[in-house]
């Protein structure tokens, strides 16, 4: 080695050494602005009482709102016009914080993402805990229309004549123009001594009607077994909830000791429930493959494989839906129908195929959105479009005779074949 080449071996560890020491100090005074502007926008939007505060939060440094689409300029015009000239005074920057909250993720145009302020999540976190007192009916949103998915049977909503796809254009004479599905909810649900009036309107009425429904506690079975003639066994499923794999555990117990000819799976107005129970049912007749997919905006893809022991497997099934089988029913169905395990006869399903995700935020409100689409494993799209029956056959409630069941009476004579 010449003295030149350890000459330039020298400077080049030299300038390296200095390259390196520059870098570091970037990298830590970039961690330093970094973490002293957390600390100053924490100090900013917190109260004495370590909450996050409303007025500061919105009052903090409007040069943070920046977009290349929009003028957040107009929105701070509109909000300090609020606050100074409307007639009211004074106007709470909380309730417009809020309201500005709802709009933006009503502004999605999808009935099922949502923002709740701090009180309506608690009420609709209570909600979700467990038995409550209601009229037993699933609520949706059809057209931008608040509907019945369907009234869960032997409830007061099914005794009061509900059914699905019903409109609903009032509850206790207020308008739910606009309204969203769980002010809706909460809105019909109450005490079980209570009664709650809804103005209802059904395809080939000229007006809506009023329904006058008395509350109760709902608490319906998720699983019911019997034997049809024939020796087929009858499995209705109510919802999926927590006592669906175990109810339908000991359902295949009696038809494995029967040694059925065939089974009737009715999911008729099943509003749905627990993806895992889905899952579960799906893969007793599904020995291999997906049951159902769900996809993500940016082009992720979760599969959920079947499952389990597959003890329904090779058994002749025919499905039963109606426009109030949705969400986990519609799951179920589509799986069944795309790997031809099972015959779906009835009407289009409601297409309630999509995934919420909810998140609490640190004032006590919250916020679902919906973050993926259910695909079958045949790839069709369940949101919105529903799952369409191999074979059509409406339901008329207003003509059909006591104690008989167009369905049922079609899926004994295509089991029979």
């Amino acid at each position: 080695m010449n003295e030149n080449t350890s000459l330039h071996q020298s400077r080049a560890v030299k300038y390296l050494n200095v390259y390196l020491a520059v870098i570091g100090v970037i990298l830590v005074f970039g961690v330093g602005v970094l973490t002293g502007e957390a600390l100053f926008v924490r100090k900013n939007i917190l109260a004495s009482s370590g909450q996050v505060s409303i007025e500061k939060v919105v009052n903090l440094n409007r040069s943070f709102n920046n977009s290349a689409s929009v003028d957040f300029g107009q929105f701070w015009q509109v909000w300090d016009a609020v606050k100074q000239q409307y007639v009211k005074q004074p106007v709470k920057d909380a309730d417009l914080f809020y309201g500005a909250m709802q709009g933006m993720v009503a502004g999605l145009g999808d009935p099922y993402s949502q923002y709740f302020p701090p009180q309506a999540a608690a009420e609709f976190s209570k909600n979700l805990a467990g038995e409550f007192s209601g009229i037993g009916a699933e609520i949706g949103v059809k057209n931008n229309q608040l509907v019945v998915v369907a009234p869960l049977p032997e409830t007061p909503a099914f005794r009061a004549g509900l059914r699905p796809g019903d409109r609903i254009l009032a509850i206790d004479k207020r308008s739910t123009l606009g309204m969203d599905v769980t002010t809706a909810v909460i809105s019909i649900r109450g005490p079980s001594t209570s009664s709650v009036e809804l103005a209802i309107l059904r395809n080939g009425w000229d007006k809506p009607r009023d329904f006058t429904i008395h509350r109760a506690k709902i608490n319906v079975p998720s699983v019911i077994f019997s034997m049809k003639p024939g020796n087929v066994a009858y499995l209705r499923i109510m919802q999926f909830n927590g006592d669906t794999t175990p109810g339908l555990n000991q359902a295949i117990k009696e038809i494995q000791n029967k040694k059925v000819s065939g089974i009737i799976l009715d999911l008729r107005s099943n509003p749905g429930g627990y993806l895992d129970a889905a899952v579960s049912m799906a893969s007793e007749w599904i020995k291999n493959g997906t049951v159902v997919s769900e996809r993500s905006s940016n082009g992720s893809e979760n599969a959920h494989p079947s499952e389990g022991l597959h003890r329904l497997v090779g058994i002749k099934t025919v499905v039963l839906v109606n426009k109030g089988s949705a969400s986990a029913s519609e799951i179920v169905a589509g799986a069944l129908q795309d790997t031809k395990t099972g015959t779906i006869i009835g009407e289009t399903t409601f297409g309630k195929g999509s995934v919420q995700d909810y998140q609490n935020l640190p004032d006590g409100s919250a916020f679902k959105i919906t973050v993926a689409e259910w695909y079958t494993p045949g790839e069709h799209n369940i949101n919105d479009k529903g799952i369409t029956p191999d074979i059509e056959v409406k339901e008329d409630f207003e003509k059909e005779e006591v104690g008989k069941d167009v369905m049922i009476d079609k899926a004994l004579e295509l089991l029979k074949k």
